[in-house]
């Protein structure tokens, strides 16, 4: 998979975890845990999104 393929699939699933992670606040039975777990996974991926950019430029 080519770097521009692979930024797309990333971006593809930070925007999923995105829309997960607001569904997760709207609902008042979602556990702290889940919505813990949530932002850490979209923080890792946006991270390697980062790190991928910054050695292309």
């Amino acid at each position: 998979m080519n770097i521009e393929a692979h930024l797309a699939t990333l971006e593809k699933r930070h925007g999923a975890l995105e829309e997960a992670l607001h569904n997760a606040l709207k609902q008042p039975s979602a556990a702290d845990q889940e919505i813990a777990d949530i932002k850490r996974r979209k923080l890792r991926i946006k991270d390697e999104i980062e790190k991928i950019r910054s050695s292309i430029h």
